[in-house]
C-alpha cells in the first residue's frame, strides 16, 4: 500500500465530494456556511490540502443529504469503476 497522500483513491474521493456538492446545488460558500466553516475550508478540502476525519466527513455527508454509508458506497463504486479501466 502506498504511503502517498495522493493515491488514486484520494483523487476519486475529492472528485466525489465536489460532485455531491454540485448535485446538492451548493456553491463552496453555501457548503461552508452549512458547515459553519470559512469558504477556504471547503476549498482546501476540494483541492486536497485538507484531510477530513470521519466525524467531519459525516458532517459533510449530512449537508449533502446523504448518510456516511451512502457516501462510502458511492466512493467504493467509483473506485471499483476506475480499477476496471
Amino acid at each position: 500500500m502506498s504511503k502517498s497522500l495522493y493515491r488514486p483513491e484520494t483523487t476519486i474521493l475529492l472528485m466525489l465530494i465536489k460532485e455531491c456538492r454540485t448535485e446538492a446545488g451548493l456553491t463552496q460558500a453555501d457548503f461552508a456556511k452549512a458547515l459553519d466553516r470559512p469558504q477556504s475550508f471547503v476549498s482546501d478540502i476540494e483541492r486536497g490540502s485538507r484531510r477530513l476525519d470521519v466525524i467531519q466527513l459525516r458532517d459533510v455527508c449530512q449537508v449533502f443529504g446523504l448518510t456516511l454509508i451512502e457516501f462510502v458506497m458511492r466512493l467504493e463504486n467509483k473506485i471499483a469503476e476506475s480499477q476496471k479501466q
